[in-house]
Formats: C-alpha cells, sequence, structure tokens
C-alpha cells in the first residue's frame, strides 16, 4: 500500500513545490508587460492547466515522469523587459509566436540543434542578467519594508538549510501572515478563477525584443536541462514530442494571458528520482500526479493574485527573489566557467541586466547581440604548435639496420600507409 501511494504523494510534493515556489514569479511578469489584475490570474490559471494537462498527456502516452511547469526564468524575463510597444496585446502576440517556435523546434530538429549552437557561457549570462533585478528584491525589501521583510528571510534561511525543497513554500506562508495582519480586511471579489480572453496583436519590437528572448530562454534554461534530468535518472525523453506538446499549449494558452509552459527543470527530480518509487517504470504515476494538482491550483489563481496585489510589490518579489538565488548561482558559475570566452560572458551579463531598451526592444535581445559579436571580434583559434627542427648539423647518424621486408598484401587488397589509421584530429577547446 505504501509504494502505491509513494509516487502520488511525490507528485502532490511536486505540484506543490512546483506552484508555491514561483507563480509570483509569473504574476509580476504578466503585470510588467501589461497585464491588469484579471488578465494576469487569467495568465497564472492558463499556464497552470496547461502545464497539468500537458503532464497527463505525455505521462500517460510515453509511461515516463516527464514533468511539465511554466517558463520560470521566462516570466523574470517578462520583469526585465516592462512593458513593449503595442502594449498587453502584443505581448499576446508574442507568447503566440514563442509557442509557435517551440512546436516548430519540436517539428524540425535543425531548428532545436541552431538553439543549441548558442554558446553556453553567453546563454548562461543573458539568463543571469534577466534574473539579477528579481534576485536583488530581498535586499531592497529588508531596506524597505524591514518588519514584513525580516521574517520571511529568516524562514527562508532556516529551511534553506534543514529543509530545503521547502524553504521558499514557507517563506510565501509567513509573507501571506504578514500581508492577512497588516492589510486592510474585507476583499473577497475576484477570488474565483477568471479566463480573461485578449486577441493577440503583432508588432517588429515584441517579436524581437519578446518572442525570440523568451523562446530562447525557455529552450536552454527549461527543455534542455530538463531533457538532461530525465536522462540522468535513465530514462530517453521523447523531446520532439514533448517540444510539439508544450509549443501547442503555449500558443493556445497565449490569448487567455499563458506566457510559456515547458519541460521542468527544477522540479523534474522529485518526480524522476528514486525518491517517487524505488521502480522506474512506476515513476509516470507521480509527474502524471503533478500534472491534476498543477492544474487545480490553477484554479486558485485569483485567490494568489488578491494576495499578491494586497502587499507592498517588492515584499512579493522578494519571495520571487528568494525562489531564483539558486537559478542565479547556476547560471553565473556558467558563464564564467570557461576562460576563452568570459569576457564575452561578462558583456552579455552587463547589457542584459542593465535594462536597457532600444528600438523598443529589451536587454536581453541586446545582451545576446552583444555577446555573440563579442565572440566573434576577439575569439581567435590557437595557433598549431610549432615543429621543433634539428638542424642537420646537430643530427645524430643513424645507426645502419638491415633493411625491413614489408609483408606482400593480399591478392585483391590495397596496400594502406603505415599512418592512415593513427590520424589523430584535436577537438580540444572546440
Amino acid at each position: 500500500m505504501a509504494e502505491r501511494l509513494q509516487p502520488v504523494l511525490a507528485g502532490a510534493v511536486t505540484a506543490l513545490v512546483g506552484f508555491a515556489s514561483s507563480f509570483t514569479v509569473v504574476l509580476a511578469g504578466l503585470r510588467a508587460v501589461g497585464a491588469d489584475e484579471a488578465q494576469a490570474a487569467s495568465g497564472l490559471l492558463a499556464v497552470s492547466v496547461a502545464s497539468g494537462l500537458c503532464a497527463v498527456w505525455l505521462g500517460l502516452r510515453h509511461r515516463m515522469p516527464i514533468a511539465i511547469a511554466w517558463s520560470t526564468p521566462g516570466a523574470a524575463l517578462l520583469v526585465a523587459t516592462g512593458p513593449v510597444p503595442g502594449g498587453w496585446p502584443a505581448a499576446v502576440g508574442a507568447f503566440v509566436l514563442c509557442g509557435l517556435l517551440i512546436v516548430a523546434a519540436g517539428l524540425f530538429p535543425a531548428l532545436g540543434r541552431a538553439v543549441a549552437a548558442i554558446p553556453g557561457p553567453v546563454a548562461a549570462a543573458m539568463l543571469a542578467g534577466v534574473l539579477l533585478p528579481l534576485c536583488t528584491a530581498p535586499v531592497r525589501a529588508l531596506v524597505e519594508v524591514p518588519a514584513l521583510a525580516a521574517p520571511v528571510i529568516v524562514t527562508w534561511l532556516v529551511l534553506h538549510r534543514f529543509a530545503r525543497r521547502w524553504a521558499v513554500p514557507a517563506a510565501l506562508v509567513v509573507a501571506a501572515v504578514a500581508i492577512a495582519l497588516t492589510s486592510p480586511t474585507g476583499r473577497v471579489a475576484g477570488l474565483r478563477p477568471v479566463v480573461e480572453l485578449t486577441v493577440p496583436a503583432f508588432s517588429l519590437p515584441a517579436v524581437v525584443g519578446l518572442a525570440l528572448p523568451l523562446f530562447l530562454v525557455t529552450m536552454a534554461a527549461q527543455n534542455v536541462p530538463g531533457a538532461a534530468v530525465l536522462r540522468g535518472y535513465g530514462y530517453r525523453p521523447p523531446l520532439s514530442s514533448a517540444l510539439r506538446v508544450t509549443g501547442l499549449a503555449t500558443a493556445l494558452g497565449a490569448p487567455v494571458g499563458g506566457h510559456a509552459v515547458n519541460l521542468a527543470a527544477i522540479t523534474a527530480a522529485l518526480a524522476a528520482g528514486p525518491d517517487a518509487h524505488p521502480d522506474p517504470e512506476r515513476r509516470w504515476i507521480a509527474s502524471v500526479t503533478a500534472g491534476v494538482g498543477m492544474a487545480l491550483l490553477g484554479l486558485g489563481a485569483g485567490v494568489a493574485t488578491a494576495l499578491v496585489l494586497l502587499s507592498p510589490p517588492v515584499l512579493i518579489e522578494a519571495v520571487a527573489g528568494l525562489a531564483l538565488l539558486g537559478a542565479l548561482a547556476t547560471a553565473v558559475s556558467s558563464a564564467v566557467a570557461e576562460p576563452e570566452s568570459r569576457e564575452a560572458a561578462v558583456v552579455t551579463f552587463v547589457v542584459t541586466a542593465s535594462g536597457v531598451s532600444l528600438l523598443g526592444v529589451g536587454g536581453a535581445f541586446w545582451g545576446l547581440l552583444a555577446g555573440w559579436l563579442m565572440l566573434l571580434l576577439f575569439h581567435r583559434r590557437p595557433a598549431p604548435p610549432a615543429r621543433e627542427v634539428t638542424p642537420p648539423s646537430q643530427a645524430a647518424p643513424a645507426p645502419e639496420a638491415a633493411p625491413a621486408r614489408e609483408a606482400a598484401p593480399a591478392p585483391g587488397t590495397t596496400p594502406v600507409p603505415e599512418d592512415a589509421s593513427a590520424r589523430v584530429v584535436d577537438v580540444r577547446g572546440r
């Protein structure tokens, strides 16, 4: 009986941790690009239900623990980008295009390989620059609202030491209690699930400044690591199928306000690891249960949005920043790991984190472009090592030896030179 319940409990924990740890990032991102209260609640509902349905479908079809989540780095990108030309309808159009690009990556492997060809340090530096503004929010909250922020941060620190997976949900609970104690009562409107349809609009600045960076961040920071987690536990993830399903869900959920859904990277190990079930063949139950739980939690998007609106904005951003500190640390370490591309990565990070907007295009695009140009302009191939030639006057005379008898080739074969099978191609550093 315990073994039957184990994957179900693991799936419930996966859904709860995934939702509670980063829904504040989603709401902050949607509000940043122009959504009002109802549209933000609708967007949170859309990505929750879309993630749940995708997880249930993929888990039942492939019998693998394929956990699906919304794009948390993508939501952080929305915060960093801010309002786009054309307002909320243009942002929705960018979400639709992002979904179609993900579908195309699943249909045409060449597009997926093109995304993978982006230099890893540059992609990691862009992600770090996107995450930095949110990750500084706990410090700002501690200065601006110390009475509210201090208990949240202390709770996060204690549980991060002893029960890491519950650190952010517990910090969110403490923040909710603090908000309830300090906010006026009587607000009950708008707590039911809300669906707000928006007709997408398409503009070049929104396509270049939001759709393309959102696609790249979702692929590089969610889908690729999510597939790697599954491979690490011995599975062969159906990446093309997952991209087609999540991309279609993103495109269909965009008019309701959803920004992007993808393979889970942070919570994927909760459903795919041995804690979900000793038998790897039974762990898919955990991801399916997590999908059902995520869809049900999405029905509380109105309550979550009301909670966010009752609190000082910096406090909710602080909870979101605490949730993203681990992702920031990973991105920074990956960005500066290779000495030959370190300067390009730093340039990418600085430009992205600056939040500069040029021609209506946000800093993430310009940071990626700046880092790529740095690599093209200053990266030089290492010169081949020079051969040391001994002058003939210093060469020692070779001792006379009887000529070796070469073995005659077999009839009907072609002689092969001695060094033909000893060619070595040096690919280090490429």
